[in-house]
């Protein structure tokens, strides 16, 4: 039995390491600020460990995780705490770092874009992040949602409209990626 839990214990450990970059930039795009999305991937993190078994089983454990961090993000909307891309005083914080596959670092204005995207309701917001930052499928993003694939769609489509109407961000659109 150690062995066993000793082996779950360095396959959880292994997880974690190789997807805490991803998990920290869904939890950043999600919550709008450092402190809570290292917060939401610490609670997230701790209910995996707790059913890393199951988690483990899974046919697509990130996915699994994933949704654990979309539930507990939800139960925190729920509450009604205020989210913010961008603290009146950010000075001493760590900020979110992109990836350096991330083709949105490559924006020229990328607070415009976090500071847009902190503006959508949080159903766009999660739509949007898990389908154009994550990389998901329709069918991917509603399990990940616990929704229909008509309302990740309706959900992305009114974000992206939203986007696309800022002025900053429609001349990055527009100009391919330069003002």
């Amino acid at each position: 039995m150690g062995d066993r839990k000793q082996a779950g214990d360095t396959e959880f450990q292994a997880f974690v390491v190789g997807h805490w970059p991803r998990l920290m930039r869904t939890a950043f795009l999600l919550t709008g600020e450092q402190h809570a999305a290292e917060d939401l991937v610490q609670s997230t993190l701790e209910r995996a460990f707790v059913a890393w078994r199951r988690v483990a089983s899974a046919d697509d454990p990130e996915a699994y995780v994933r949704r654990v961090m979309i539930n507990a993000h939800a139960r925190r909307y729920r509450r009604k705490l205020r989210e913010f891309l961008a603290p009146k005083d950010d000075a001493g914080l760590a900020h979110e770092v992109a990836d350096t596959g991330d083709q949105i670092s490559r924006a020229d204005d990328r607070h415009t874009l976090l500071t847009a995207l902190v503006e959508l309701p949080p159903r766009q917001r999660e739509a949007v992040v898990l389908r154009y930052w994550e990389d998901l499928t329709e069918t991917q993003t509603a399990e990940a949602m616990g929704c229909s694939v008509g309302a990740v769609k309706s959900n992305a489509a009114k974000g992206i409209a939203k986007l696309r109407a800022v002025p900053g961000l429609a001349a990055m659109v527009t100009h391919g990626g330069r003002k």
